[in-house]
C-alpha cells in the first residue's frame, strides 16, 4: 500500500482558514479573548504562588470574591484599574508593551 502525503499546516495558517484573516472582526475578536483568558490565568497563577484564596485577594484589592472568580476565568470584564488593583495587590509587577508605527513603547 503506498502512503499518501499528508499536508500540514501551521497555526497561524489555520486561524486564517477557520477564525478569519488578521484585521477581520472574527479574528480580532478571537485575539482579544485569548489575551484575556492568558491574562486570567496569570492572575490566579499569580494568588495561588502567594497563597492566597479568591475572598483573600478580593479583600485586599476591595472586591468580593466573585469578582476575583470572574477575572480568573475571564478578564474581559474587568476594568484596567480593577486589573492593576489586583496585580498590586499580589506585589507583581506589571507592564504594558505599545506598538504605535513600529516604534515600540513601555509603560511600567
Amino acid at each position: 500500500m503506498a502512503k499518501t502525503a499528508m499536508k500540514s499546516y501551521s497555526l497561524a495558517e489555520m486561524k486564517d482558514r477557520y477564525i478569519g484573516k488578521k484585521g477581520t472582526a472574527d479574528r480580532d475578536e478571537y485575539e482579544y479573548e485569548l489575551r484575556m483568558d492568558v491574562l486570567g490565568r496569570m492572575i490566579k497563577t499569580a494568588r495561588q504562588e502567594r497563597n492566597l484564596t479568591q475572598e483573600q485577594l478580593g479583600q485586599l484589592v476591595g472586591v468580593q470574591k466573585a469578582q476575583i472568580s470572574k477575572l480568573e476565568s475571564s478578564a474581559n470584564s474587568a476594568t484596567i484599574d480593577t486589573i492593576l488593583k489586583v496585580f498590586k495587590a499580589l506585589k507583581a509587577d506589571i507592564h504594558f508593551n505599545v506598538t504605535l508605527e513600529k516604534k515600540h513603547l513601555q509603560l511600567m
